[in-house]
């Protein structure tokens, strides 16, 4: 592995985490913050560009972080179309296609590849995105409902996904690309994977709020008593879809979305907060037992990533339940960082090809409409 300095960006809504590698030492890892008031003057994400990168500028000089040596800057991927996983290099189209969001979705993280970009350019280096939240390597099967016009977009953590199976194939001596996993990110959203011979070919969408509820989503729930429910207590667009994405789960259940304190309302002797804890684990056991059934069996391995994972017990009840389908090893934590200087290390000493964003689907919509 090569000696790289690389700069790593990943914005989130109210800051930005910023990581500096030297080979295998992190220099630097800091979490900027953006107060919501000089956030708010910005009408559009893509308008907080140079106000963000500003910020980071300051804080690496007054950190004293020489930059002038960089090898590679890696930023968080989002606003791009559906995408195979990899290494992208951000390109004029990649560069675009994050500035206005071309998937119609406004989010903090298409704000990696143009901070990214801007800094390589200053610096003469490379910028690159890996394994992009847009990353869908979906089969046909995974994505065809019985209503025609709407599709599961098998959506995951793909980042920490597959870095927690490539570190771990690296542990066991093999290739990503020849084994087969159900990977689990267990945080505040949860996705359940099947990873085959280094494809995610299948998952829950947890962005739409589907499988195991979590802390902050739904989950999955039948249709009809959803749609009298939201007909009943009369939701609007706006509020049924954050009551699957950002205020169902723990939240409408418990009124909070911090797992430790369901955990420690449930050992005060909260009965429905057991529950709803271990319904949430049945739930991630039920959605494992599918991935391992869509990999009709031929599991190498299931791996545990994600901050919930830090959770003991958690981790011991999933085991118990699904050790019969392949061993199970907890990797707690999430390693976006790391994830984005490994993947550009890989490039760079050739390990691994570096892709073209070709800003297309990388499934047409016309083949599951059947016509």
């Amino acid at each position: 592995m090569g000696n790289y300095k690389i700069l790593a960006i990943n914005p989130g809504s109210t800051s930005t985490k910023i990581a500096v590698f030297k080979g295998t030492e992190k220099l630097l890892s800091e979490n900027v913050q953006h107060a919501a008031e000089d956030l708010a003057k910005f009408a559009e994400v893509s308008d907080q560009l140079q106000f963000r990168y500003q910020m980071i500028a300051d804080m690496l000089k007054e950190k004293q972080i020489d930059l002038s040596d960089l090898d590679a800057v890696v930023g968080r991927g989002g606003g791009l179309m559906a995408c195979e996983g990899g290494v992208y290099g951000i390109d004029d189209l990649l560069f675009d296609h994050a500035s206005r969001g071309a998937t119609g979705v406004q989010h903090p993280a298409q704000l990696g590849p143009q901070i990214a970009r801007t800094f390589a350019d200053e610096y003469g280096c490379p910028a690159f995105v890996v394994n992009p939240p847009d990353t869908d390597e979906g089969i046909p099967e995974a994505r065809l409902t019985g209503i025609k016009g709407v599709l599961r977009r098998p959506t995951s953590h793909a980042l920490n996904q597959k870095e927690t199976a490539i570190v771990h194939s690296g542990k066991m001596g093999v290739r990503y690309e020849d084994m087969n996993y159900v990977v689990c990110h267990i945080g505040g959203g949860i996705s359940i994977t099947a990873h085959r011979k280094g494809k995610m070919i299948d998952s829950n969408d947890y962005v739409s709020g589907d499988g195991p509820l979590t802390p902050t989503r739904s989950g999955s729930v039948p249709l009809i008593p959803l749609v009298n429910y939201i007909f009943d207590k009369g939701l609007d667009r706006k509020t049924a879809t954050e009551l699957a994405t950002k205020t169902g789960g723990f939240v409408d259940l418990l009124g909070t979305s911090d797992a430790r304190e369901v955990c420690a309302m449930a050992a005060e002797g909260n009965r429905f907060a057991q529950l709803a804890w271990d319904t949430m684990v049945y739930q991630i056991i039920k959605q494992v037992g599918a991935m391992a059934a869509a990999l009709h069996g031929k599991v190498d391995a299931i791996l545990l990533g994600g901050g919930m994972v830090f959770n003991e017990d958690l981790v011991a009840k999933i085991k118990e339940a699904v050790e019969f389908i392949a061993p199970v090893y907890a990797y707690p934590g999430e390693f976006e960082m790391e994830a984005m200087a490994h993947g550009a290390t890989r490039v760079l000493d050739g390990e691994e090809e570096l892709k073209t964003y070709t800003g297309v689907k990388n499934y047409n919509v016309s083949d599951f409409l059947g016509e």
